[in-house]
Protein backbone atom coordinates (compact mmCIF):
# COMPACT_ATOMS: atom_id res chain seq x y z
CA UNK A 1 0.00 0.00 0.00
CA UNK A 2 1.52 3.31 -0.49
CA UNK A 3 0.89 4.44 2.93
CA UNK A 4 3.64 2.06 3.30
CA UNK A 5 5.95 1.70 0.32
CA UNK A 6 6.12 5.99 0.08
CA UNK A 7 5.36 5.16 -3.82
CA UNK A 8 5.50 8.38 -5.48
CA UNK A 9 6.30 10.40 -2.48
CA UNK A 10 8.10 13.89 -3.86
CA UNK A 11 6.72 13.29 -7.90
CA UNK A 12 3.99 15.61 -7.84
CA UNK A 13 3.40 17.97 -10.07
CA UNK A 14 1.03 20.47 -10.58
CA UNK A 15 -0.09 22.21 -13.77
CA UNK A 16 1.64 25.05 -14.21
CA UNK A 17 3.76 24.82 -11.47
CA UNK A 18 6.96 22.42 -10.86
CA UNK A 19 7.98 20.36 -7.62
CA UNK A 20 5.94 19.92 -4.75
CA UNK A 21 7.25 18.52 -1.74
CA UNK A 22 5.98 16.99 1.70
CA UNK A 23 7.65 20.14 3.18
CA UNK A 24 5.98 23.18 1.13
CA UNK A 25 9.15 23.90 -0.81
CA UNK A 26 8.62 24.34 -4.78
CA UNK A 27 11.22 23.33 -6.84
CA UNK A 28 12.69 21.85 -9.75
CA UNK A 29 15.01 18.78 -9.82
CA UNK A 30 15.23 15.05 -10.43
CA UNK A 31 14.05 12.94 -7.41
CA UNK A 32 15.84 9.70 -7.45
CA UNK A 33 15.97 6.91 -4.21
CA UNK A 34 16.37 3.58 -3.94
CA UNK A 35 14.32 0.70 -2.01
CA UNK A 36 16.31 -2.10 -0.22
CA UNK A 37 14.43 -5.21 1.13
CA UNK A 38 15.47 -7.62 3.25
CA UNK A 39 13.52 -10.77 0.95
CA UNK A 40 12.19 -13.72 3.46
CA UNK A 41 11.23 -16.84 1.69
CA UNK A 42 7.93 -18.07 3.12
CA UNK A 43 7.19 -21.78 2.28
CA UNK A 44 3.25 -22.33 1.84
CA UNK A 45 0.97 -25.63 1.39
CA UNK A 46 -0.30 -26.48 -2.02
CA UNK A 47 -4.06 -25.56 -2.41
CA UNK A 48 -4.83 -23.11 -0.02
CA UNK A 49 -5.41 -19.23 -1.00
CA UNK A 50 -2.42 -16.76 0.37
CA UNK A 51 -3.92 -13.88 2.35
CA UNK A 52 -1.01 -11.35 2.89
CA UNK A 53 -3.88 -8.65 4.07
CA UNK A 54 -4.34 -10.03 7.06
CA UNK A 55 -2.13 -8.76 9.48
CA UNK A 56 -2.45 -5.79 11.79
CA UNK A 57 -1.20 -3.58 9.01
CA UNK A 58 -3.64 -4.81 6.34
CA UNK A 59 -0.60 -4.90 4.08
CA UNK A 60 2.76 -6.38 3.09
CA UNK A 61 5.92 -5.13 2.34
CA UNK A 62 9.03 -7.42 1.93
CA UNK A 63 11.61 -6.90 4.76
CA UNK A 64 9.09 -5.21 6.96
CA UNK A 65 7.55 -5.78 10.01
CA UNK A 66 4.32 -5.45 10.56
CA UNK A 67 4.29 -3.05 13.35
CA UNK A 68 6.57 -0.60 11.28
CA UNK A 69 3.97 -0.79 8.62
CA UNK A 70 1.44 0.37 11.22
CA UNK A 71 3.23 2.80 12.29
CA UNK A 72 4.56 4.34 8.90
CA UNK A 73 0.62 4.30 8.06
CA UNK A 74 -0.56 6.39 11.14
CA UNK A 75 2.45 8.99 10.70
CA UNK A 76 1.56 9.80 6.55
CA UNK A 77 -2.25 9.71 7.33
CA UNK A 78 -1.69 11.98 10.43
CA UNK A 79 0.49 14.53 7.99
CA UNK A 80 -2.39 14.44 5.54
CA UNK A 81 -5.39 14.89 7.76
CA UNK A 82 -3.80 18.13 9.81
CA UNK A 83 -3.61 19.40 5.42
CA UNK A 84 -7.11 17.96 4.86
CA UNK A 85 -8.41 19.65 8.20
CA UNK A 86 -7.00 23.22 6.77
CA UNK A 87 -8.99 22.37 3.39
CA UNK A 88 -12.11 21.31 5.27
CA UNK A 89 -11.70 25.11 7.00
CA UNK A 90 -11.40 26.56 4.20
CA UNK A 91 -14.60 25.02 1.83
CA UNK A 92 -17.01 25.65 5.32
CA UNK A 93 -16.13 28.97 5.81
CA UNK A 94 -17.21 29.95 2.30
CA UNK A 95 -20.07 27.67 2.10
CA UNK A 96 -18.48 25.71 -0.31
CA UNK A 97 -19.28 22.08 -1.29
CA UNK A 98 -16.64 19.85 -2.24
CA UNK A 99 -16.98 16.28 -3.76
CA UNK A 100 -14.10 13.68 -3.72
CA UNK A 101 -14.89 11.96 -6.97
CA UNK A 102 -13.09 8.31 -7.10
CA UNK A 103 -13.67 4.94 -8.66
CA UNK A 104 -10.76 2.61 -10.76
CA UNK A 105 -9.51 3.48 -14.17
CA UNK A 106 -12.37 3.37 -17.53
CA UNK A 107 -15.59 3.76 -15.22
CA UNK A 108 -16.16 7.11 -16.72
CA UNK A 109 -15.55 9.70 -14.02
CA UNK A 110 -14.36 12.58 -16.23
CA UNK A 111 -17.63 11.92 -18.97
CA UNK A 112 -20.08 12.10 -16.03
CA UNK A 113 -17.84 14.93 -14.84
CA UNK A 114 -18.55 16.95 -17.92
CA UNK A 115 -21.74 16.12 -18.44
CA UNK A 116 -22.85 17.03 -14.45
CA UNK A 117 -20.53 20.41 -14.96
CA UNK A 118 -22.62 21.13 -18.07
CA UNK A 119 -26.27 20.70 -16.52
CA UNK A 120 -25.31 22.72 -13.13
CA UNK A 121 -23.07 25.41 -14.59
CA UNK A 122 -25.49 27.95 -15.00
CA UNK A 123 -27.21 27.84 -11.79
CA UNK A 124 -23.41 27.50 -9.68
CA UNK A 125 -19.74 28.45 -9.78
CA UNK A 126 -17.69 25.50 -10.38
CA UNK A 127 -13.94 24.40 -10.12
CA UNK A 128 -12.19 21.22 -10.43
CA UNK A 129 -9.35 20.07 -9.78
CA UNK A 130 -8.06 16.75 -12.02
CA UNK A 131 -5.49 13.88 -10.90
CA UNK A 132 -3.62 11.88 -13.12
CA UNK A 133 -0.34 10.21 -13.24
CA UNK A 134 0.43 11.76 -16.32
CA UNK A 135 -0.84 13.89 -18.90
CA UNK A 136 -3.08 16.86 -18.58
CA UNK A 137 -5.87 15.34 -20.73
CA UNK A 138 -8.76 15.51 -18.72
CA UNK A 139 -8.22 18.99 -17.44
CA UNK A 140 -8.52 20.64 -21.10
CA UNK A 141 -11.68 18.19 -21.52
CA UNK A 142 -12.92 20.24 -18.35
CA UNK A 143 -11.95 23.47 -19.16
CA UNK A 144 -13.90 22.93 -22.38
CA UNK A 145 -17.12 22.95 -20.59
CA UNK A 146 -16.12 26.68 -19.57
CA UNK A 147 -14.60 26.20 -15.83
CA UNK A 148 -11.58 26.34 -14.49
CA UNK A 149 -9.64 22.99 -14.18
CA UNK A 150 -6.02 22.68 -12.64
CA UNK A 151 -4.38 19.66 -13.61
CA UNK A 152 -2.38 17.22 -10.66
CA UNK A 153 0.08 14.76 -12.03
CA UNK A 154 0.96 12.32 -9.31
CA UNK A 155 4.19 10.87 -11.06
CA UNK A 156 4.66 7.60 -9.26
CA UNK A 157 1.77 8.12 -6.96
CA UNK A 158 -1.43 6.60 -7.39
CA UNK A 159 -3.22 9.26 -4.99
CA UNK A 160 -3.93 12.96 -4.47
CA UNK A 161 -3.54 14.24 -0.72
CA UNK A 162 -4.33 16.67 1.33
CA UNK A 163 -1.21 18.76 0.72
CA UNK A 164 -2.09 18.87 -2.93
CA UNK A 165 -5.72 19.83 -2.70
CA UNK A 166 -4.58 22.85 -0.56
CA UNK A 167 -1.57 23.86 -3.38
CA UNK A 168 -4.84 23.80 -5.90
CA UNK A 169 -7.26 25.73 -3.88
CA UNK A 170 -4.24 28.49 -3.73
CA UNK A 171 -4.23 28.22 -7.07
CA UNK A 172 -8.04 28.26 -8.09
CA UNK A 173 -9.73 30.61 -5.56
CA UNK A 174 -12.57 29.38 -5.30
CA UNK A 175 -15.53 31.70 -5.07
CA UNK A 176 -17.81 31.77 -2.34
CA UNK A 177 -20.64 29.08 -1.74
CA UNK A 178 -19.48 26.98 -5.04
CA UNK A 179 -19.18 23.86 -5.75
CA UNK A 180 -15.28 22.04 -5.91
CA UNK A 181 -14.89 18.87 -7.70
CA UNK A 182 -11.74 16.79 -7.02
CA UNK A 183 -11.35 13.61 -9.32
CA UNK A 184 -8.95 11.22 -8.41
CA UNK A 185 -6.40 9.17 -9.52
CA UNK A 186 -8.44 6.21 -11.34
CA UNK A 187 -7.78 3.81 -8.21
CA UNK A 188 -9.96 1.88 -5.94
CA UNK A 189 -7.11 1.27 -3.25
CA UNK A 190 -4.97 3.97 -1.69
CA UNK A 191 -7.86 7.16 -2.69
CA UNK A 192 -9.74 5.41 0.00
CA UNK A 193 -7.07 6.15 3.23
CA UNK A 194 -6.54 9.85 1.55
CA UNK A 195 -8.94 12.29 3.30
CA UNK A 196 -8.82 15.45 1.22
CA UNK A 197 -10.98 17.85 2.90
CA UNK A 198 -14.21 16.74 0.95
CA UNK A 199 -17.74 16.52 2.20
CA UNK A 200 -17.99 13.61 0.72
CA UNK A 201 -16.78 10.45 -1.29
CA UNK A 202 -18.11 9.90 -4.45
CA UNK A 203 -17.22 6.04 -5.51
CA UNK A 204 -18.49 5.56 -9.08
CA UNK A 205 -18.72 1.67 -10.46
CA UNK A 206 -19.56 1.09 -14.05
CA UNK A 207 -21.68 -1.44 -14.85
CA UNK A 208 -18.84 -2.95 -17.15
CA UNK A 209 -17.11 -3.79 -14.05
CA UNK A 210 -18.35 -6.69 -11.72
CA UNK A 211 -20.99 -6.70 -9.86
CA UNK A 212 -18.90 -8.05 -6.84
CA UNK A 213 -16.53 -4.90 -7.19
CA UNK A 214 -17.60 -3.48 -3.89
CA UNK A 215 -16.54 -7.07 -2.31
CA UNK A 216 -13.51 -7.20 -4.00
CA UNK A 217 -12.48 -3.49 -2.96
CA UNK A 218 -14.08 -2.63 0.62
CA UNK A 219 -12.25 0.08 1.42
CA UNK A 220 -13.25 2.67 -0.63
CA UNK A 221 -17.10 1.89 -0.87
CA UNK A 222 -16.86 2.01 2.83
CA UNK A 223 -15.07 5.25 2.82
CA UNK A 224 -18.09 6.41 0.43
CA UNK A 225 -20.83 8.12 1.24
CA UNK A 226 -22.25 8.06 -2.31
CA UNK A 227 -22.35 5.34 -5.02
CA UNK A 228 -22.97 6.18 -8.88
CA UNK A 229 -23.71 3.53 -11.12
CA UNK A 230 -22.92 4.66 -14.32
CA UNK A 231 -23.05 3.57 -17.75
CA UNK A 232 -26.44 2.26 -17.09
CA UNK A 233 -27.24 2.94 -20.58
CA UNK A 234 -25.41 -0.27 -21.46
CA UNK A 235 -27.14 -2.80 -19.25
CA UNK A 236 -29.57 -3.82 -22.16
CA UNK A 237 -25.96 -5.30 -24.18
CA UNK A 238 -24.55 -6.61 -20.93
CA UNK A 239 -24.72 -9.65 -18.13
CA UNK A 240 -25.12 -7.43 -15.16
CA UNK A 241 -27.58 -7.71 -12.53
CA UNK A 242 -27.22 -4.25 -11.28
CA UNK A 243 -29.75 -4.88 -8.16
CA UNK A 244 -26.84 -7.37 -7.03
CA UNK A 245 -23.99 -4.66 -7.51
CA UNK A 246 -25.98 -2.26 -4.97
CA UNK A 247 -26.66 -4.98 -2.62
CA UNK A 248 -22.82 -6.08 -2.51
CA UNK A 249 -22.11 -2.09 -2.24
CA UNK A 250 -24.45 -1.93 0.66
CA UNK A 251 -23.17 -5.20 2.43
CA UNK A 252 -19.87 -3.67 2.82
CA UNK A 253 -21.60 0.10 3.26
CA UNK A 254 -25.35 -0.05 4.58
CA UNK A 255 -25.77 3.85 5.10
CA UNK A 256 -24.29 4.15 1.35
CA UNK A 257 -26.80 6.37 -1.09
CA UNK A 258 -27.16 4.71 -4.52
CA UNK A 259 -27.60 6.61 -7.67
CA UNK A 260 -27.91 4.79 -11.63
CA UNK A 261 -26.39 7.05 -14.01
CA UNK A 262 -25.32 7.62 -17.42
CA UNK A 263 -23.52 9.90 -18.88
CA UNK A 264 -25.58 10.06 -21.87
CA UNK A 265 -28.98 10.66 -20.44
CA UNK A 266 -29.61 14.37 -18.62
CA UNK A 267 -32.42 12.37 -17.21
CA UNK A 268 -30.82 9.64 -15.17
CA UNK A 269 -28.87 12.39 -13.58
CA UNK A 270 -31.49 14.18 -11.99
CA UNK A 271 -31.60 12.71 -8.22
CA UNK A 272 -28.05 13.28 -8.20
CA UNK A 273 -28.01 17.13 -9.54
CA UNK A 274 -30.90 17.48 -6.64
CA UNK A 275 -28.32 15.74 -4.05
CA UNK A 276 -25.29 18.41 -5.22
CA UNK A 277 -27.84 21.36 -5.10
CA UNK A 278 -29.08 20.29 -1.82
CA UNK A 279 -25.04 19.66 -0.53
CA UNK A 280 -24.56 23.30 -1.74
CA UNK A 281 -27.76 24.63 0.17
CA UNK A 282 -26.63 22.84 3.62
CA UNK A 283 -22.94 24.34 3.10
CA UNK A 284 -24.95 28.19 1.98
CA UNK A 285 -27.34 27.62 5.31
CA UNK A 286 -24.36 26.50 7.14
CA UNK A 287 -21.94 29.19 6.47
CA UNK A 288 -24.63 32.04 7.10
CA UNK A 289 -25.22 30.47 10.57
CA UNK A 290 -21.72 30.69 11.42
CA UNK A 291 -21.37 34.43 10.07
CA UNK A 292 -24.56 34.90 12.45
CA UNK A 293 -22.59 33.34 15.45
CA UNK A 294 -19.68 34.96 14.92
CA UNK A 295 -21.83 38.14 15.18
CA UNK A 296 -23.33 37.81 18.07
CA UNK A 297 -20.59 36.42 19.64
CA UNK A 298 -18.42 40.12 18.49
CA UNK A 299 -21.93 42.02 20.05
CA UNK A 300 -21.43 40.07 22.70
CA UNK A 301 -17.56 41.12 23.38
CA UNK A 302 -18.48 44.39 22.72
CA UNK A 303 -20.79 44.85 25.23
CA UNK A 304 -18.73 43.24 27.84
CA UNK A 305 -15.91 45.41 27.51
CA UNK A 306 -18.47 48.79 27.28
CA UNK A 307 -19.42 47.74 30.83
CA UNK A 308 -15.87 47.51 32.32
Amino acid sequence: MCTVCGCGEGEARIEGAVHVHADGTVHSHSHEHAHEHDHHHHEHGVGGDLDFGAGPARAHAPGMSQSRMVQIEQDILAKNNGYAAENRRYFDERGIFALNLVSGPGAGKTALLVKTIELLKGKVAISVVEGDQQTSNDAERIRATGVPALQINTGKGCHLDGHMVGHALERLQPPDESLFLIENVGNLVCPAAFDLGEHHKVAILSVTEGEDKPLKYPDMFRAADVMLLNKCDLLPYLEFDADLAEANARRVNPDLTIFRVSATSSESLAAWLSWIEAGLEAQRGQRTETVATLKRRVAELELQLAGK
